[in-house]
Formats: structure tokens, C-alpha cells, sequence
């Protein structure tokens, strides 16, 4: 499935039925009167966030929504048919910006199962039954139904995950992230092997959270360099980041300033995001060079670093302890250690 995390749509609710003309004509009735119903509602154009979806691709292929109009009057008191609300679903972490300023959040869908009314159909119009008095007996005047509401706007994703993966290229960000979770994360000798955001599930000690991976950046990305920093939007819910350094790469310390710079200049809350510097490939030299390297990512401004292997896995256990301590209660799932090891003492059986 590709990615796509940005779609242009055009959006229109149902126009409210017009109300109808009409007399009671029947044999042996006299002086029926007027008996126009009133039109029907127009439908809404509702937004919901659905589990299980992650990209956008759907709406490159269908652009336009437009909800059905509501039903005209009728004779013999008969109002309009209702149209039927149109419901878009998208993936949970959209949000709906407006076309005019490409800045203005319509809506933030944040949880699965949330709906946001964005268009509401017009009311029908009032057939001449309703107009009916005392002095006006036979009245002719009805309403059109309100017209239909429309709109184009942006949809843009931004995923939710609970910490954000962000790095040079060739950092080894793609080999932490299968290392860690079932990710299948394309790992290749060269830059930029990753082109789009990887979420992956992680557990570590009973608890879960979500780790995202984004490309990676180089010098010069918030201005459009390399893939540029059009993903960093996806780590901006993120509660906190971890920084991969290389240890193999020319400067570290200087590798760790271009990611802290470009994070500065894109904004959106991510400079005062808690960071964890890592220095990965520790199993590429000997311990006192790591051990020198992190002294110098430590007076280069990192608050602890923590020296980790994303091939091997040395180090790791001690970088997710910190990472938890990040997550609050609420967003960290705890399985109950009664169950794990009843699980495990007692084998399964189709009885």
C-alpha cells in the first residue's frame, strides 16, 4: 500500500427539498385545502476517524463527496424525503485544513470512533399546507430548501505514535526500528533507503508504545534538501524523540547539531520535545572509543547519552527504560504478570 499523507478533496452536503404546491381535489369533499408537505433535509458531510487505516491513497483516486439531497414535497401532506448523511472515513490523526490559508484546522481527528460534522444539508422548504391560516385559506407560497454547503479542503495526516525515531541518514534507524518491533523496514548501505514514515509496536518489560520512523535529515532539509522535512509532522505528537547519532560517521557532535537545528527552524513544538541521544553501531569500535565519542556528544549540549547497538542489540534494554519513563499510565498498556505465566506453564489445547 503507498503512502500518502497529504490529499486536496472537495466536499458538498445535500441541498434541502423544496416544499410542494398542492390542493385536496377529492369527490365529495368540499373546500379540501392546501395539502403540500414540506421538503426533506439535505445530508451531512461527516467526517470519521476509523482504526486500522494509515494512509491517504484513497483520496487520490476519489476527490469529490457530495451527500444526497433531501426529497421534495408532496400532495396529500407528504414531506420530503431525508438525504442520507455521507460519512468520509479517514485515518485516526487527520486533520482538515482549510483550502483559502493552507493553515486553519477545520478539525483534528485524534481518537478512533470520533465524528465531526463539517457540512450540514440544507433544511427542506415549507410546502403551502404550512402556511395555511384563519385568513389565508388557500395559500400558494412554498420554499425552495436551502442550498447545499460546499467546500474544498485539505486532509493531512499525522501519525500517532509515542515516540518519534529522528536521525541522519544511514543512522541505523530502520535496523533499530526491525529490531525492535516486526517492521519490515527496508535497510540498505546508502542514504535515504527510508521514503516514508514506519510505525512499529514495541514491548518492553509488559508495556507497549508506538515507534515512528521518519527519513532522515541532512543540513539544509526545512529549506527542501535531501527528502526535506515534510514528515516531521508525524512525529509532532509524539511525547519524545529519539536522537541516533552514528558512531561511524565524521563528527557525531556535529551530526547531533544539524538534526537539533533543523528540528529548531521546522517549528511545531519539536525543539522543546524531551530528546534521547543514542550513538548507535557501538559494535562497529572498541569500548573506549564509544565511551569517548559519548563524552563528546555530552559537552556538545546532549543531557545523557546512551550508547546502543541496533544490529546486536547492546545497550537497547537501557535506552527503553528511559523511553518509558516518558509515557504516562494512560498511553502504556501493562499485561498482568498472573497471566503471562499461566500462559506460559499451561500449553495450548483445542479442548
Amino acid at each position: 500500500m503507498h503512502f500518502l499523507d497529504q490529499a486536496k478533496i472537495y466536499i458538498r452536503s445535500g441541498a434541502g427539498g423544496p416544499g410542494a404546491v398542492s390542493f385536496r381535489r377529492e369527490k365529495y369533499v368540499e373546500y379540501g385545502g392546501p395539502d403540500g408537505g414540506n421538503g426533506g433535509k439535505g445530508g451531512d458531510v461527516i467526517f470519521e476517524a476509523v482504526a486500522g487505516l494509515n494512509t491517504l491513497i484513497d483520496f487520490r483516486y476519489t476527490q469529490h463527496f457530495k451527500a444526497p439531497r433531501g426529497g421534495h414535497g408532496m400532495g396529500k401532506n407528504r414531506n420530503g424525503a431525508a438525504g442520507k448523511d455521507l460519512v468520509v472515513k479517514v485515518p485516526v490523526g487527520t486533520q482538515i485544513i482549510s483550502d483559502e490559508d493552507r493553515e486553519t484546522v477545520l478539525a483534528d481527528l485524534t481518537e478512533a470512533g470520533q465524528r465531526v460534522t463539517l457540512l450540514e444539508g440544507g433544511m427542506g422548504g415549507r410546502g403551502n399546507a404550512s402556511y395555511k391560516t384563519s385568513t389565508n385559506r388557500a395559500p400558494r407560497q412554498h420554499q425552495p430548501g436551502i442550498p447545499a454547503e460546499e467546500l474544498w479542503v485539505w486532509l493531512r495526516l499525522k501519525l500517532l505514535a509515542d515516540v518519534g525515531l529522528v536521525g541522519m541518514p544511514n543512522a541505523g534507524k530502520s535496523t533499530f526500528i526491525n529490531k525492535l518491533s516486526n517492521t519490515k523496514a527496508k535497510v540498505g548501505d546508502y542514504a535515504f533507503t527510508t521514503l516514508r514514515p514506519q510505525l512499529g509496536v514495541v514491548t518492553h518489560k509488559h508495556r507497549e508504545f508506538v515507534l515512528a520512523d521518519i527519513p532522515g535529515l541532512i543540513a539544509g532539509a526545512a529549506d527542501g534538501a535531501g527528502i526535506g522535512d515534510r514528515f516531521l509532522g508525524h512525529i509532532e505528537r509524539c511525547r519524545v524523540l529519539v536522537h541516533l547519532i552514528d558512531i561511524s560517521s565524521t563528527d557525531p557532535v556535529e551530526a547531533m547539531q544539524v538534526v537539533e537545528e533543523e528540528l529548531e527552524a521546522y517549528g511545531g513544538g519539536l525543539e522543546d520535545k524531551p530528546r534521547l541521544v543514542a550513538l548507535n553501531k557501538i559494535d562497529l569500535v572498541d569500548d573506549e572509543l564509544a565511551r569517548e565519542y559519548a563524552r563528546e556528544l555530552l559537552k556538545g549540549g546532549a543531557d545523557e547519552v546512551f550508547p546502543i547497538s541496533g544490529a546486536t542489540g547492546k545497550g537497547m534494554s537501557k535506552l527503553l527504560d528511559a523511553v518509558i519513563e516518558y509515557l504516562p499510565a494512560a498511553t502504556v498498556t501493562e499485561r498482568p504478570e498472573g497471566e503471562q505465566e499461566e500462559s506460559e506453564e499451561k500449553p495450548w489445547s483445542p479442548i
